[in-house]
């Protein structure tokens, strides 16, 4: 099927097959299609469903094996004289020493579960069969109608998928422009609560925001217009207590601060750790009220 669907250089590299599955490495040079993998599966499908029978011939000498066409596999050594398997001469025939069905029909039926690289130029395909491959089916049906089952009229499922996710995507990019918005006005409020320590300026407070980059960016941004300045600020994220400290960068060697130093210290406060580099630095915890000791003690630290 691999020689037929991607050609004749999609040769065997390893393999490991038992009664329920198989994993089969093979030569090839790019990801398989969704069309390939599923032309490979209807093929090996329709040749069960023919239920081939097994053709042995032993002590063939392998001369004559290759004559005929038998496929030599990957990492095996043969002696003089070889068995040579055939279901159907213009289809299969190998030079195997293993056990195999009587016919195909006994395989049952045959899935792809998954396709993936496994070194350059090598293609791994992984397979169950018969019951095995019943049960993965049934499962995959299980799981469409539960999908099935959230739409109202679910007629054109894939539609109402992709629809979805669209309005997601809008709905998120709106949610990410209020929050942009909603930090641009903070930055405005902000701004005029720095503390004069002399050279530096110092910012301390629990902020109403509800994502960990556009506080990351209020921070960045307060400092560009601040100058030199240390900014540590606790918010409540979907019920988890995060800190965020930045230090200016000339002050982590003039005075020896160092973010991610006091942003540990900091989480235990609220029962959690984190880290970072000496001009910033996060942390998570489990305890979101002890965001306001973390903060009381941010101002005694700076």
């Amino acid at each position: 099927a691999l020689h037929q669907i991607l050609g004749n250089h999609a040769t065997q590299r390893g393999q490991n097959v038992d009664e329920k599955r198989l994993r089969f490495d093979f030569s090839h040079f790019q990801k398989l299609s969704e069309e390939e993998v599923a032309a490979i599966e209807a093929m090996v499908n329709q040749r069960v469903r023919e239920n081939i029978p097994l053709e042995e011939d032993r002590n063939v000498p392998i001369q004559v094996a290759q004559e005929k066409g038998a496929m030599m596999l990957f990492g095996e050594k043969y002696g003089e004289e070889v068995r040579v398997i055939t279901f159907d001469k213009d289809f299969s025939m190998e030079l195997c020493g293993g056990t195999h069905v009587q016919a195909t029909g006994e395989i049952g039926n045959f899935k792809i579960v998954a396709e993936s690289a496994v070194a350059a130029g090598v293609r791994r395909i992984e397979a169950v069969t018969g019951p095995e491959a019943d049960a993965y089916l049934l499962k995959e049906l299980e799981e469409l109608d539960s999908v099935r089952a959230l739409f109202p009229n679910p007629k054109n499922l894939a539609k109402q998928v992709a629809d979805l996710q669209e309005e997601n995507k809008a709905l998120k990019k709106q949610v990410e422009q209020f929050i942009a918005e909603q930090a641009s006005g903070l930055q405005k409020t902000l701004s005029g609560k720095f503390e004069d320590k002399g050279d530096y300026k110092l910012l301390t407070s629990i902020i109403d925001i509800d994502d960990p980059g556009a506080i990351k960016t209020l921070a960045f941004n307060l400092e560009k217009d601040a100058g030199n300045a240390v900014i540590v600020f606790g918010a409540d994220i979907q019920g988890k207590p995060r800190l965020f400290v930045l230090v200016s960068k000339d002050l982590v060697g003039s005075h020896n601060f160092n973010a991610g130093n006091a942003v540990r210290e900091l989480a235990k406060n609220i029962k959690g750790g984190g880290g970072g580099q000496p001009f910033y630095a996060e942390a998570g915890g489990a305890d979101v009220s002890g965001l306001d000791k973390a903060i009381a003690q941010a101002r005694e630290m700076f």
